[in-house]
């Protein structure tokens, strides 16, 4: 969710929860191989339900206008995207891997395996590859995404955000990170949120990014938030799912968060525009957005509620297919192997 005012990075916001593991055991006081197999499909298959996958989806099915018409303009940049893969290089990018090795925890079946699972069935129902996912501590609620010189990306997420958000909520993150990949923001992605991190000591780029330069990634960066608000939308497959992680980014807080109402923060987006549509008003928006890497949160929740009521939305889910339609997982045949045997 590569972030907000609140960005990504300096003020993305995330999920998480502590996870168990089940212990299969033959001791006549343990739990039984049944109910740990019928505990398994219910966790498995508690977002699956109702989820729907998208197969042969492209980027541009979802990608915003606005971060298309940004990219044109980046593009046009000569030798931006050849200099920023020199700069962004093997030095940077042993940098960023052993920061979050040595101070993160790598998630993985064995490793917070629940959040592995959310992580999983996003990249499944946008069709793409999984990438590394990190848990780092940190009181600030943030997540962001890193992808270097084609190497494996991975994503990094707060304890902070995990602690704020809901399961739902926290895999539309991830989502909305996946889409960053989906579309291969890449290079330009990278920049963005190095410049987001104040990495400036990074040999080489202090003199590389220059103020218009900056603004021209920010506001590609704004653009390309706004599409990945959508890939957020296409796994959550609920705007108020959405809706609510921008509305927690803006001001919600744990121990407040079950009073926090969707539809007033909507009408509280409403009630910007009007505030802003005035001739003042549009200097003042204008002046308050663009140093800002992330759109305002009541300007994403405006859009992706309008995006969610769009005929592209509703086209695509109309060729989606079934999650639940989808042949089993190795894992489920087999434990459905197990659960025959003991019968």
């Amino acid at each position: 969710m590569a972030s907000l005012s609140l960005s990504l990075l300096s003020s993305t916001l995330i999920f998480g929860y502590g996870v168990s593991g089940n212990k299969l055991s033959f001791n006549s006081s343990s739990i039984g191989f049944g109910s740990i197999i019928k505990q398994r499909r219910i966790r498995l298959s508690a977002l699956r339900a109702s989820s729907v996958v998208f197969r042969g989806l492209d980027a541009d099915d979802f990608r915003h206008p606005l971060d298309k018409q940004n990219t044109l303009i980046l593009r046009a940049i000569p030798g931006l995207n050849e200099v920023g893969k020199a700069l962004l290089g093997s030095m940077t990018e042993q940098i960023m891997l052993l920061e979050n090795i040595g101070t993160s925890v790598l998630v993985s079946k064995h490793q917070l395996s629940e959040l592995h699972q959310l992580m999983t069935e996003a990249a499944e129902i946008l069709d793409i590859e999984a990438p590394d996912l990190y848990i780092r501590q940190s009181p600030v609620p943030n997540a962001y995404t890193l992808a270097i010189s084609g190497k494996k990306p991975f994503v990094v997420v707060h304890t902070s955000l995990v602690e704020l958000l809901t399961r739902k909520e926290l895999q539309a993150v991830l989502a909305h990170e996946l889409g960053h990949l989906k579309c291969d923001h890449g290079v330009w992605l990278t920049f963005a949120n190095i410049l987001m991190l104040g990495a400036y000591t990074v040999p080489g780029l202090g003199g590389f990014i220059a103020q218009s330069l900056e603004e021209n990634l920010f506001r590609w960066f704004r653009a390309a938030e706004l599409t990945c608000d959508r890939a957020a939308l296409l796994v959550a497959q609920d705007p108020k799912v959405v809706i609510s992680v921008l509305m927690k980014l803006a001001g919600g807080c744990p121990s407040m968060a079950d009073q926090l109402n969707v539809d007033a923060f909507l009408e509280q987006a409403r009630s910007y525009d009007i505030a802003s549509s005035s001739p003042v008003g549009w200097y003042i928006r204008n002046a308050q957005t663009r140093q800002l890497s992330h759109p305002l949160p009541v300007l994403r929740a405006r859009e992706i509620d309008e995006w969610s009521k769009s005929r592209d939305y509703t086209s695509l889910l109309r060729r989606a297919t079934q999650m639940n339609d989808l042949p089993r997982s190795n894992i489920d045949l087999k434990l459905v192997e197990i659960s025959n045997s003991l019968k």
